[in-house]
């Protein structure tokens, strides 16, 4: 069994170029999955995978073209 890579909200910024608060927005709003560790959210990588399939959020997702 594999294990999943989790990513934290600067990293999955900087991997997408937009803002840390953008990536934060999506967790919040649930566009993204994200596990929350006390203050810390993670996000695993299937859920970036399955963000950026869905098609991100409309406007904002920066990942595609």
């Amino acid at each position: 069994m594999e294990k999943e890579k989790f990513y934290s909200p600067h990293e999955v910024a900087k991997m997408y170029n937009v803002k840390e608060e953008t990536v934060r927005k999506w967790l919040y709003r649930g566009n993204i999955r994200g596990i929350k560790m006390g203050r810390l959210w993670r996000i695993p990588e299937s859920a970036l995978r399955e963000f950026i399939e869905g098609g991100g959020e409309k406007g904002e997702n920066k990942a595609e073209g």
